[in-house]
């Protein structure tokens, strides 16, 4: 094979997965001709092809029971490529602006928690706390940590505490919780529960009810933690927030 018959291969091989790409996330398309084009990506495997591959969860179909059995059969066929998939996944994560499909197959697919943690931290650091006009991915971004149960998570998501956004702020609440990480959590929660500019009552709430749950001391903070303590709740001796009954 000459070197022209392989440039006009490649062009041919870019044109149709170009075409593949298209129907693919064209929601004016017939489900079957998605699929169609779907599987050629698949089967094709080229990261360029995964890539495009995962563009799929980025569009919403009108029919939302056959939107989900896409994006289903997406994500199965991503896993089922396992690290191979790793490149497109990671490119993809950086460059969507929702992941929570993505962090699914980046679960399944990364060689070790170590290189699925190195991957979200990656993502996550281009998106600072601070403001934001859409703040989705930041928090599927911090509820994914949440659930990695790894050492590293909670300095990761902590400073997210202070970001301008109640929905971030209450997602990074709710990681810390989940991970029981007292030295890395407590102080930090505690000093966002006193300060006058945190006005969110629900935030409020849910950090009393985790500390009151883990048994998390407000030591050092008993007197501020008083005058901010939502109604139902309550502090013993010993600094111990605790739920009061409804009769109480």
């Amino acid at each position: 094979m000459g070197l022209l018959d392989i440039f006009s291969k490649e062009k041919r091989e870019a044109r149709a997965r170009a075409g593949n790409l298209q129907r693919t996330i064209n929601k004016y398309s017939q489900s079957g001709d998605r699929y169609r084009a779907m599987e050629a990506l698949a089967v094709e495997g080229s990261d360029e092809a995964l890539y495009g591959l995962l563009r799929r969860f980025g569009m919403m179909y009108d029919k939302s029971i056959e939107d989900e059995q896409e994006k289903e059969w997406v994500c199965d066929t991503l896993i089922s490529k396992g690290e191979s998939a790793l490149p497109a996944v990671k490119r993809y994560l950086i460059s969507a602006e929702s992941v929570s499909w993505p962090l699914r197959v980046l679960q399944k697919v990364s060689p070790s928690k170590d290189a699925e943690l190195d991957i979200v931290a990656e993502v996550l650091a281009r998106h600072e706390p601070g403001y934001e006009r859409d703040p989705t991915k930041k928090i599927q971004l911090i509820r994914h940590l949440g659930l990695m149960k790894h050492a590293k998570v909670p300095l990761l998501v902590a400073p997210y505490l202070a970001d301008m956004d109640e929905g971030v702020r209450f997602a990074t609440i709710e990681a810390l919780l989940a991970l029981k990480n007292e030295e890395a959590a407590r102080e930090k929660m505690l000093e966002l529960f006193v300060s006058d500019s945190e006005e969110s009552l629900r935030l409020r709430i849910r950090i009393a009810e985790g500390f009151a749950d883990l048994g998390w001391l407000v030591q050092g903070h008993r007197g501020a933690v008083e005058k901010k303590l939502p109604d139902g709740f309550s502090l013993d001796r010993e600094g111990h927030i605790l739920k009061l009954k409804k009769s109480e």
